[in-house]
């Protein structure tokens, strides 16, 4: 009885910790020389980014960095994809966890421009 107790205890456990930490996936699409998205509203929180490659033609990325700062020292390196998207696939970041503020996003590989990303 006390192993089946210390079982039901864990198991409830890891269901609360899953269910506290859920991670949202933001799907965003690039062609050539834009994302499809020109601007996205997320609610604080962690999230995979999901970058699909559409017929671009060559590789792509995925770049965010807070608004109003940029270079590489403010890009927000978890949220770069673990590899570059080949044409005609996808691919993801690592979790990202996002305050509120404003980002921006974009594909120094597909040359596109400035996005927003408003997180509130």
């Amino acid at each position: 009885m006390k192993k089946l107790i210390a079982v039901i205890v864990i198991v409830l456990g890891f269901a609360f910790n899953t269910n506290a930490q859920k991670i949202k996936t933001v799907a965003l699409e690039q062609t050539k020389g834009e994302f499809t998205q020109k601007q996205i509203t997320l609610s604080a929180g962690t999230y995979i980014f999901e970058i699909a490659n559409n017929n671009v033609g060559k590789d792509v990325g995925f770049v965010l960095q807070p608004k109003g700062k940029s270079g590489q020292a403010h890009h927000i390196k978890e949220a770069y994809v673990t590899q570059a998207v080949k044409n005609n696939t996808k691919g993801n970041s690592k979790k990202v966890t996002l305050a509120k503020g404003e980002y921006t996003y974009f594909c120094p590989l597909n040359n596109t421009p400035l996005y927003t990303l408003i997180v509130e």
